[in-house]
């Protein structure tokens, strides 16, 4: 091989290898562009905490652990005490005191009330009256923009006669409407003094206090917004004679639905059966919250109608996140103490829902 063809073949070698290395690269390169993208993710930049979803998560988890309890502060006078403070008082759960996270008046809570009206034939002689003094009320609390109620009567059946609305002309229609219910068999034979029809025939004779409650908190008020006051205001003699539901369960519902019961325990004074339950009214009212109302007469209707009121917008809210921090659903008892001494001095009268259910 002469010296020229040597030089010459190591050129073309040279060239060779040269462009094999270039074809090796753009390989590379090509491979590098087809990798799966996880060789090229990067952690996302990390965001402000006020912007972070994590933190925001979080606390709606705390938030749905509070415990919020409303109450009523009054003095021996039945006068309401506006001017509680956060040091004033301390709540304790089955005895156990709670450190308060929250504590301030409510005042302006929108409220979804409930009209509970008995129309079996122990009210015959008092409805006039109810029915004016429930007007009276709607007139006066109902506040446009916020405030709903609904309006329903019952005998062994709940009739719903206006469903939850806050337009005041739909709800004075509702009330006007209500009437006692009894059918002309039924009275004819109550006359005669005979037992009603079966109430799966004829409900009209019958009086189902609890099961009316019942169906009121679970198909209305339970439907209303976390953020409003739910209360029934109930116009009953309390004798319930066929009710499915019992007066625990009914509270039991209330409590957990965050329901307030209001009674008025009122009948008619010559109708000769049955008898007005104050105890039953009471104790609906005194473990959910609420406060029950025994008018000496008809003339006494109105002012029981303002003391609702009044306690429905002269409110304070307090609420804990619970020590116990276990999810078992069981019943806490809640009590809350005037610790102020020369508060205690006078005796104040607290007003509030005994206990709770603790979540799942």
């Amino acid at each position: 091989m002469t010296p020229g063809f040597r030089f010459l073949l190591v050129i073309v070698l040279s060239l060779v290898v040269e462009a094999s290395g270039l074809r090796s690269a753009e390989i590379n390169a090509q491979a590098q562009q087809h990798q799966p993208p996880v060789v090229h993710k990067t952690p996302p930049p990390q965001k402000p905490a006020s912007g972070d979803s994590e933190p925001e998560a979080e606390v709606v988890r705390v938030e749905t652990d509070l415990v919020n309890t409303l109450f009523t502060a009054v003095d021996k006078d039945r006068h309401f005490v506006t001017s509680l403070r956060p040091e004033d008082v301390r709540i304790f759960e089955n005895d156990v005191p709670q450190p308060v996270s929250m504590f301030q008046r409510e005042t302006d809570r929108p409220l979804s009330l409930a009209i509970l009206i008995d129309t079996s034939e122990s009210q015959k002689g008092v409805m006039a009256e109810e029915k004016r003094a429930a007007l009276a009320f709607v007139n006066s609390v109902i506040r446009p923009g916020g405030d709903r109620a609904a309006i329903l009567s019952f005998t062994g059946v709940p009739r719903l006669e206006q469903s939850l609305t806050g337009d005041p002309v739909r709800l004075r229609k509702g009330i006007e409407q209500v009437r006692v219910q009894l059918s002309p068999e039924n009275e004819r034979l109550l006359a005669a003094g005979e037992d009603p029809l079966p109430i799966d025939q004829d409900p009209s004779g019958y009086t189902s206090i609890w099961d009316a409650m019942w169906i009121t908190i679970q198909e209305h008020l339970s439907k209303t917004p976390d953020n409003t006051r739910r209360a029934i205001i109930l116009l009953s003699d309390g004798d319930d004679t066929s009710s499915r539901k019992g007066k625990q369960e009914v509270i039991d519902l209330a409590v957990k639905s965050d329901v307030v019961i209001y009674s008025i325990g009122i009948r008619d004074a010559d109708f000769p059966e049955g008898k007005l339950d104050a105890g039953a009214l009471r104790k609906v009212s005194d473990k959910t919250g609420g406060r029950a109302f025994i008018p000496a007469g008809t003339q006494d209707l109105a002012q029981a109608f303002s003391q609702i009121d009044q306690e429905l917008r002269s409110q304070y809210l307090i609420a804990y996140s619970p020590t116990n921090k276990n999810r078992d659903a069981s019943y806490r008892r809640i009590r809350i103490d005037i610790v102020n001494p020369e508060l205690r001095k006078q005796k104040l009268q607290l007003l509030y829902r005994q206990g709770y259910y603790a979540k799942k």
